[in-house]
């Protein structure tokens, strides 16, 4: 009966609520593809996509807004999907338009270092996105040669990662864009040493 009275309220407040105000009531709950769904508003729409890891329906929203801030989360949602060519033309376009907003500005830095590792030498992408197909070790290598069980050295995939960024942040991209990139910057680092 309680759900049947749940279902009831809600499409009761459809009627009364605009789709914005509907879409703003599922984000608060934190239900953001609910949300996104109802938006009208593809700027509210494109934040709801992008909180919901959902990044190619983000840009798509974003693209409909001719704003310096859509411009800058078009930046956000092309970084996390690793197209950083895109990242920086639109961080370009917003910084046309705020030329001071620093946190453009970083982001844009953060696009073009990144971009720069890629097209760079050294194989650092190649090696993230390709992995081993499994870890095997040589008995006969190991000193004394007993076996070695490596607890949690399990490798976590691009969009693990993302997931658990996602999760953390709050609501100023460039923080999330800093600690992700340091992430992997440490973790590369800890790669070579190996």
């Amino acid at each position: 009966m309680r759900g049947f009275c749940m279902v009831l309220a809600i499409s009761w407040l459809g009627l009364w609520l605009t789709p914005d105000q509907q879409g703003q009531r599922l984000m608060s709950r934190g239900q953001f593809a609910e949300a996104a769904k109802r938006f009208d508003d593809p700027l509210r729409q494109g934040v709801a996509w992008y909180r919901a890891g959902e990044f190619e329906k983000a840009t798509q929203a974003f693209s409909r807004v001719a704003s310096p801030e859509s411009k800058f989360n078009l930046g956000n949602a092309w970084l996390m999907l690793g197209k950083y060519d895109q990242a920086i033309a639109s961080y370009d376009e917003a910084l046309e338009t705020r030329p001071a907003w620093i946190a453009a500005q970083e982001n844009r830095d953060l696009a073009v270092a990144r971009a720069k590792l890629i097209h760079g030498t050294g194989g650092d992408v190649g090696d993230q996105r390709e992995g081993a197909d499994k870890v095997v070790f040589d008995q006969d290598k190991l000193p004394g040669g007993q076996e070695t069980e490596v607890a949690g050295a399990q490798a976590m995939s691009d969009a693990a990662i993302q997931s658990i960024w996602l999760r953390q942040v709050q609501t100023n991209p460039a923080d999330f864009l800093k600690a992700k990139f340091a992430y992997q910057q440490a973790d590369g680092e800890a790669g070579d040493e190996k």
